[in-house]
């Protein structure tokens, strides 16, 4: 049989994650991938990079309340992004199956594998921000060896959840597993959902 997810290994997926997080500004770089699931996977962790960014800037307390709405905006705008970025990921792993039918008692993820991709993206960025922070040069030892542990702690968590992945593409190519796209229907974002919107425009 043919590997339908030969080129979306976890292991492909988490060094792509780091590289591009050790680029400095990459998040504002263009595109590395044009088509493909491969366009979503890196969408996704552009919007997750963007995203961490703007939470750090809203939590300041020494600036206009406006520089902090327009934060919370653009918090707003990217987590929809995510979303629609998870999404498309589904979608495109999903269509490398197409014509395999999965077994009668095959296991139904609860987890969809691009909700996977999407907390791998953000346990990068957790390792990355928390081994920034043991290395600050104002920071004593205790602070340093208390956030490198978690720095460990949060690679088994990554190193877990990659192998989860890989186990559920691999399965579901078998016709073991499968999982379905899981629309987010974030009403908040939508003008005809939404009541103060909805309002608004009457």
């Amino acid at each position: 049989m043919t590997d339908a997810f030969g080129d979306v290994r976890a292991a492909d997926i988490l060094a792509f994650h780091d590289r591009a997080i050790g680029i400095a500004g990459w998040s504002r770089h263009a595109p590395e991938h044009a088509e493909g699931v491969w366009r979503w996977i890196e969408a996704n962790h552009r919007c997750n990079t963007l995203l961490w960014d703007e939470e750090d800037l809203a939590r300041r307390r020494d600036v206009a309340d406006a520089e902090i709405a327009g934060n919370k905006r653009a918090i707003d705008r990217y987590n929809q992004l995510r979303n629609d970025a998870i999404e498309r990921i589904d979608e495109a792993l999903l269509a490398r199956l197409d014509g395999i039918t999965p077994a009668p008692d095959a296991w139904h993820n609860s987890e969809t594998a691009g909700a996977m991709i999407d907390r791998l993206s953000i346990l990068a960025l957790k390792m990355h921000h928390m081994g920034l922070a043991a290395s600050r040069d104002d920071a004593d030892d205790a602070h340093r060896s208390t956030c490198l542990q978690k720095v460990a702690r949060l690679a088994l968590q990554r190193d877990d959840l990659a192998s989860c992945l890989d186990t559920l593409l691999a399965r579901a190519q078998q016709g073991q597993a499968f999982w379905r796209v899981y629309r987010q229907f974030k009403m908040y974002n939508d003008e005809t959902l939404n009541p103060y919107l909805v309002q608004r425009r009457r």
